[in-house]
């Protein structure tokens, strides 16, 4: 674990304490101390004097007006500006007499004739011309180092064998080999992966929404690990769902595509939706339950957590999906209300439910079921038109889990009491309209 925190104003330890958070989340762990790249300055430092003294680096005195100048110019004459080393030519006892009365300098690379070549694990054979690369700076004149310097020297203290990041920075990437050639260290290999993309096919970033896995609390980590993994990478055939172990030993560099992926929430929510289905009904109360707006005895809570599994994508969707287990409807849904609550008959219809699960000794999903298809049988009325007025009554909402599990779960005494609510809600609605139609 590296934390590249060289740039001084867009690090700090919350952004730093989110990286950490969003791993461990993730369930991935690193190996030995956290290298911070703001404790080893003074060694990137070392290593730029070391290259200054074998002449493959040297000291520019230009100032950051003279270099916007030449900049300009450049713009103007519509060509690449490239810095015209006009430092690389001073002779040693200016710079000396420069560095004596204190004039401030920056190190640069001095970039070789000819071409760099590598074979990246992605995109195979690259080559750049040298001609189309700036003599770039390694250490300011603050004495901080780039990017360029601090990760080259970090790869090689580090040993890392694979440098793995986004295809953006391809064109860094002869800039490093160049530094590993300055040092005579060998390069690790490279391989550089297509960008993530929003919906809108554009670069994923902030105003795609959320910015970090926390913000996504609505998904299990080993949902999210699947599906990250899978953005960009195959194992080689359809199958979607791994687990973490399965993936590792499925990955390999050759499975990763230079095409974009596009990061699909609705994808997302499918594959947490079959995490979530998975789960045993315990596995599955455990995290619901901390989502829901109410709790009752363990029994009739696995009786909730049972009927909502199999609809459940996200975790933020517990709260709706389950309010009604706890509390009386305050409100019924308009449309539903419009759809389902029209027929000045509804009324009668509950009040016959209400007779009928008075007789029920046994109270079942079962033996509900039997006495509204038997209600419905006798009214010679699809069953539907009994079930989604009830439905509307006892939740207050047009969609959930089967009616008669739900019933079972509420019990007589509340399902009773809520189409009662909804009988008086229905009649006082009545009034309204009558005493409206009369004054008209």
């Amino acid at each position: 674990m590296r934390i590249e925190d060289t740039d001084v104003a867009r690090s700090g330890d919350e952004m730093v304490k989110a990286i950490f958070n969003s791993l461990k989340w993730l369930g991935l762990n690193w190996d030995d101390e956290v290298l911070f790249q703001s404790q080893r300055f003074g060694i990137y430092k070392e290593f730029a004097a070391k290259l200054v003294e074998q002449k493959t680096a040297y000291k520019c005195f230009c100032t950051p007006e003279k270099l916007q100048s030449a900049r300009e110019h450049a713009v103007k004459e519509k060509r690449t500006y490239r810095y015209d080393r006009t430092c690389l030519r001073l002779p040693e006892s200016e710079i000396r007499d420069r560095e004596k009365h204190g004039q401030p300098y920056v190190i640069r690379l001095q970039i070789r004739d000819g071409s760099t070549e590598f074979t990246d694990s992605v995109y195979g054979s690259v080559k750049f011309d040298n001609r189309q690369l700036d003599d770039f700076i390694l250490l300011r004149s603050d004495g901080l180092p780039t990017y360029h310097l601090a990760v080259v020297v970090d790869d090689k203290h580090m040993q890392i064998t694979h440098v793995i990041r986004g295809d953006d920075h391809l064109s860094n990437t002869p800039k490093h080999i160049l530094l590993f050639e300055a040092f005579g260290w060998d390069a690790p290999v490279f391989a550089h992966v297509p960008l993530i993309l929003g919906p809108d096919k554009q670069r994923l970033s902030k105003r795609h929404g959320a910015t970090s896995v926390e913000e996504k609390a609505g998904y299990l980590p080993e949902a999210v690990f699947n599906f990250l993994t899978l953005l960009g990478w195959s194992p080689g055939d359809d199958r979607e769902i791994f687990s973490k172990e399965e993936l590792i030993d499925a990955f390999d560099l050759s499975g990763i595509s230079k095409k974009s992926a596009v990061f699909d929430e609705r994808k997302l929510e499918w594959m947490n939706g079959q995490y979530l289905n998975a789960m045993t009904v315990e596995e599955f109360l455990c995290v619901a339950q901390p989502r829901m707006l109410g709790e009752t005895d363990k029994s009739t809570m696995l009786k909730i957590a049972g009927v909502i599994k199999p609809r459940a994508r996200k975790l933020t969707e517990i709260p709706a999906m389950t309010h009604y287990f706890f509390s009386d409807p305050i409100d019924y849904d308009k449309k539903g209300v419009n759809k389902y609550w029209r027929d000045p008959e509804v009324v009668r219809l509950f009040d016959q439910i209400v007779d009928r699960l008075a007789e029920i000794r046994v109270f079942t999903a079962a033996s509900v079921e039997e006495v509204f298809r038997a209600l419905a049988a006798e009214l010679n009325i699809p069953a539907a038109q009994i079930i989604h007025p009830t439905r509307l009554a006892l939740t207050g909402q047009t969609n959930s889990p089967g009616l008669f599990e739900i019933i079972e779960i509420l019990g007589k005494e509340t399902v009773v009491r809520r189409l009662q609510k909804a009988i008086a809600y229905l009649q006082t609605l009545a009034s309204a309209v009558h005493a409206e139609v009369s004054a008209v």
